[in-house]
């Protein structure tokens, strides 16, 4: 029998967080403003959703909009407050205005929640070259705690991101360095690109607009999370 699939559904709030474990949620993405793509969420808000939910939660670090570390003391400090709050997994990742990863600034967030699992978000798909984006974070100091990589495969969403998705994976598979860290697959996903990510491995999936039919202004409907739910239930294809 092959393992439940993992899937991570966007949450503003408690609300959410609530729709999303009856629609079969299996962990969270905290973040607030969506106009921006997901921001550090206020400490009250973390600890309200903590509150309404047992599921795993990982909070968000970014403090403005595009892939530019920002205040890296601030943002340590929010983490640093969060951590003291209960958040024991986050979300990050930074870029140099050349495309490189950020070592200076992963590393610095990565030190302020030392002992947390953390997912490297899509700044990937804005990285020149992500084979050595991977390598770098890979044998940089400071950066444990690292276990997932947020992907759509590409900046422009998973349409046209799927066939890097599955070459990654392939290398995943094969134990190549720098390719540890699981993907989950996000970023313009659709229930109909399931079939061929799953046959390949894929096995963690992340969706925000397609848990809310009703768009961003609208809570999580825990129906459209069922619909994912079941879909990811369903026994994977195997090549023929």
């Amino acid at each position: 029998m092959s393992k439940r699939a993992l899937l991570e559904v966007i949450a503003l709030g408690p609300r959410d967080a609530v729709a999303a474990r009856a629609g079969g949620a299996d962990r969270l993405e905290l973040v607030t403003d969506m106009a921006a793509d997901g921001l550090t969420p206020p400490r009250e808000v973390f600890a309200a959703t903590r509150a309404a939910v047992g599921l795993p939660l990982r909070v968000m670090l970014r403090a403005a909009d595009g892939f530019a570390a920002g205040d890296v003391t601030a943002l340590c400090e929010e983490a640093a407050a969060l951590r003291a709050e209960g958040a024991d997994e986050f979300v990050l990742g930074f870029l140099t205005p050349d495309g490189r990863p950020d070592l200076e600034a992963v590393a610095a967030l990565a030190g302020a929640i030392e002992g947390c699992r953390w997912t490297f978000h899509r700044a990937i798909d804005r990285a020149a070259d992500r084979d050595a984006l991977r390598k770098e974070l890979s044998g940089a100091a400071g950066t444990a705690g690292l276990d997932t990589y947020l992907t759509a495969g590409a900046a422009q969403g998973v349409a046209a991101g799927v066939p890097t998705l599955l070459a990654e994976q392939a290398r995943t598979a094969a134990d190549e360095p720098g390719y540890g860290p699981r993907i989950l697959v996000g970023g313009g996903l659709a229930l109909g690109h399931l079939p061929a990510l799953r046959a390949a491995g894929l096995d963690a999936f992340h969706i925000g607009g397609a848990a809310r039919p009703a768009g961003w202004s609208a809570p999580v409907d825990a129906a459209a999370v069922r619909t994912w739910r079941e879909a990811l239930d369903q026994p994977v294809a195997q090549p023929v």
